[in-house]
C-alpha cells in the first residue's frame, strides 16, 4: 500500500507541479497502510511521514491524493 501511495503522490506532483496534502482511502486500505508502517504506531507520525492528512471514506474503491487549502486537523467528522 505504501508503494501505491508513493506512486499516486509522485504522479500528482508531476502533473500538478506541487505535492498533494490529502490522502483519501477506505478503512481496509488504511489497515494495509498501518500494517506497512507497523513500526510507526502513532497516526500523527504517519501523516507527517506521508506529508498528507488522511481522510477515511468507505465509499472509495481506491485511494486518491489531492491538494486542498482546508485544514483537515480542524475539520469535524460527520
Amino acid at each position: 500500500m505504501l508503494s501505491f501511495i508513493y506512486h499516486l503522490a509522485n504522479k500528482f506532483e508531476l502533473e500538478q507541479g506541487f505535492r498533494p496534502n490529502v490522502l483519501t482511502m477506505n478503512h481496509q486500505h488504511f489497515g494495509r497502510l498501518k500494517a506497512d508502517l507497523a513500526a510507526i504506531p502513532d497516526l500523527d507520525m504517519i501523516t507527517r511521514l506521508l506529508g498528507m492528512e488522511i481522510v477515511l471514506d468507505d465509499e472509495l474503491v481506491h485511494p486518491h491524493v489531492y491538494w486542498t487549502a482546508t485544514d483537515w486537523r480542524r475539520a469535524v467528522a460527520v
